[in-house]
């Protein structure tokens, strides 16, 4: 998810479409939430790892 973020970051930096990059932001913080929850041994929606 993390690198997804990243990917849509770049795209949308180059290509300049706003909604590429705010979807990118949102991935992945999204994503560095679930790997630091993750990353303390809690389940997460009945998981504990996702990969």
């Amino acid at each position: 998810m993390i690198l997804l973020g990243v990917v849509l970051l770049v795209l949308g930096l180059v290509l300049s479409v706003p909604i590429l990059w705010t979807i990118g932001v949102i991935l992945v913080v999204i994503g560095l939430i679930l790997m630091l929850v993750g990353s303390t041994g809690r389940a997460i929606g009945g998981r504990r790892h996702y990969y």
